[in-house]
């Protein structure tokens, strides 16, 4: 694990998208192709925001995302679809995006999509960390047993909170209650995870998810078991575990 502090959630993205460009261009290099993960939030952001201006071939990048609310429909400002197509899909030319799927038969969506991620390698993955420790939507306690790519999962009461907080509901009875998720095995079979995780809103997450051992009842924890993750942190996230000066 390689953890860096950065000045703020600007400097982080750049940094950030730097070195997420490097491995989508190694993998390139190396295979012909990269295949990536992104994740949401506000939290994301500038990162995203940076990777779009970074030299990478699009035209080679296939493209996966971690998760969706179950019952929102594309058009919703909350939806996770329509916040990458806004943000990244639309930006760059990727060669494909697998997005999550929640209508019709969710089921079905879910199979036809672990298939698909499952056919070759994850290169990369852009892992958000939640004000309560989650990674995609797998809420405390995760379930770390399964080896399913995606599942379907219920949204505790701080993680609808945070969306509420962040202002995609007015309410937290807008919230929905259930989503596709990735699973914490499926995040971890990334070759690379980066962690982009800014705001003082997470400081308490960042803290209990280095201090602690891996539980589920910190999802977070998992990523300290991965062999080539990079946690990026910026000034106001990292402040619970250390004091900066100002």
């Amino acid at each position: 694990m390689q953890i860096n502090i950065c000045n703020d959630a600007n400097d982080l993205g750049a940094k950030a998208a730097k070195l997420a460009s490097a491995r989508l261009n190694e993998a390139i290099f190396k295979y012909g192709e990269a295949r990536l993960v992104v994740s949401t939030g506000s939290s994301q952001f500038e990162t995203l925001q940076a990777l779009t201006k970074e030299k990478t071939d699009w035209t080679r990048v296939e493209v996966f995302h971690l998760d969706e609310y179950i019952g929102l429909p594309l058009s919703h400002a909350a939806s996770f679809r329509k916040y990458l197509y806004e943000r990244f899909i639309n930006l760059v030319p990727v060669k494909r995006f697998h997005s999550v799927d929640v209508e019709g038969n969710i089921e079905e969506k879910i199979a036809s999509l672990s298939a698909r991620i499952r056919e070759k390698p994850i290169d990369l993955g852009l892992i958000g960390i939640g004000v309560n420790g989650h990674i995609a939507f797998n809420d405390p306690p995760a379930d770390f047993s399964t080896r399913d790519a995606y599942i379907i999962v219920t949204l505790d009461e701080q993680c609808r909170l945070q969306q509420v907080g962040e202002g995609w509901f007015g309410s937290l009875s807008d919230v929905p209650e259930k989503a596709v998720s990735m699973t914490p095995w499926q995040i971890l079979q990334c070759r690379t995870i980066i962690s982009c995780v800014p705001h003082k809103v997470k400081s308490t997450a960042v803290r209990n998810s280095l201090i602690n051992h891996v539980t589920e009842v910190i999802p977070a924890t998992i990523l300290k078991t991965h062999k080539d993750f990079y946690l990026f942190l910026d000034r106001n996230s990292a402040s619970d575990i250390i004091p900066l000066p100002e």
